[in-house]
Formats: C-alpha cells, sequence, structure tokens
C-alpha cells in the first residue's frame, strides 16, 4: 500500500510541475507579446506622437518641430531601428517560449532567457547614467519592467517544469 500511494505522489508532484511548465512558459510568451506591444508603442509614437519615446515629450523644452530637420531626422531612424529590435526581441521570446518551452527544450527556455538579459543589460543601464533629458519614468521605464516581472515568474515557473526527469 506504501508503494500506492508513492506512485499516487509521484503523479501529483508530475502533474504540478507539468503544470507549472505550462503556465511558466505561457508567462514567458506573454511577456514576449508585451515586449512586442512596447515596441509597437515606441513606433508609433515616432510617426504619430511626440516624436520621441514612450514617457518623453520634449528634449530640455524642445519638441521634434524645434530640431534642426536632420537632427530630427537622425532621432527618428534610431527610434525605428530600436523599435524593430525590441519587436524582434519579443518576437524571438514568444516563440521560444510558445513553442519550445512548452515541448520541454532546454536550449529554447535559456536562448529565451539570454536574449531577454542581453537586451535588458544593455538597454536599462543607460536610463541611469544621466539625467540628460526629463522623461516620465513610469511611462517609459513602467510596461518594461511589468513585463520583465511576468517574464522572470514565468521564467522561474518553466524551470521548475523543465528541471524533472
Amino acid at each position: 500500500m506504501a508503494t500506492q500511494q508513492s506512485i499516487a505522489d509521484e503523479q501529483q508532484e508530475q502533474t504540478e510541475l507539468g503544470s507549472q511548465l505550462r503556465n511558466g512558459s505561457l508567462l514567458m510568451a506573454l511577456a514576449g507579446v508585451a515586449f512586442i506591444g512596447y515596441g509597437l508603442v515606441f513606433l508609433v509614437l515616432n510617426f504619430v506622437g511626440s516624436g520621441f519615446e514612450l514617457g518623453v515629450s520634449t528634449l530640455d523644452g524642445m519638441t521634434k518641430a524645434d530640431l534642426n530637420p536632420t537632427v530630427a531626422y537622425y532621432i527618428s531612424h534610431l527610434h525605428v531601428a530600436t523599435a524593430a529590435f525590441i519587436i524582434s526581441t519579443g518576437i524571438a521570446i514568444t516563440a521560444l517560449s510558445w513553442y519550445g518551452v512548452r515541448q520541454r527544450l532546454t536550449w529554447a527556455w535559456a536562448t529565451a532567457v539570454v536574449t531577454a538579459v542581453v537586451g535588458l543589460a544593455l538597454a536599462l543601464p543607460m536610463h541611469y547614467t544621466a539625467d540628460a533629458f526629463a522623461h516620465d519614468w513610469i511611462t517609459h521605464l513602467g510596461p518594461i519592467y511589468l513585463a520583465t516581472i511576468v517574464f522572470i515568474v514565468g521564467v522561474v515557473m518553466a524551470y521548475r517544469g523543465l528541471s524533472t526527469p
């Protein structure tokens, strides 16, 4: 009888770990979708908004129209390129998480984690080096921090599900 209880306990544990893997990969994929959304907002604001990033309305009181046209175009060019990389990173994270992590592919989990960490590790420190321009911290970085928290929770949950034999 002890063996039947042991088998039942093991099956329950496997079910819970499978659920963690499924839910974790879902959270990772949702965070990827949030990264895509953030990139799309970034792109749209470039063309129909202030011309600057989310949470940035002016540069030292100057609007995009006040800038030298060449400088304004260069800023626009960088915003489009940045948005493209944010969106493509979100697509990669979403696909790796939804199709790879759910299939228990450790390489997909690791690639999604490395992709997000490299992007965030390179992009975020610049925001803390100097106050060269005024921006609203909540609207500028809040969405990315929220998506990152969701991603981290998903990463931990999925890892627990992946780490079982």
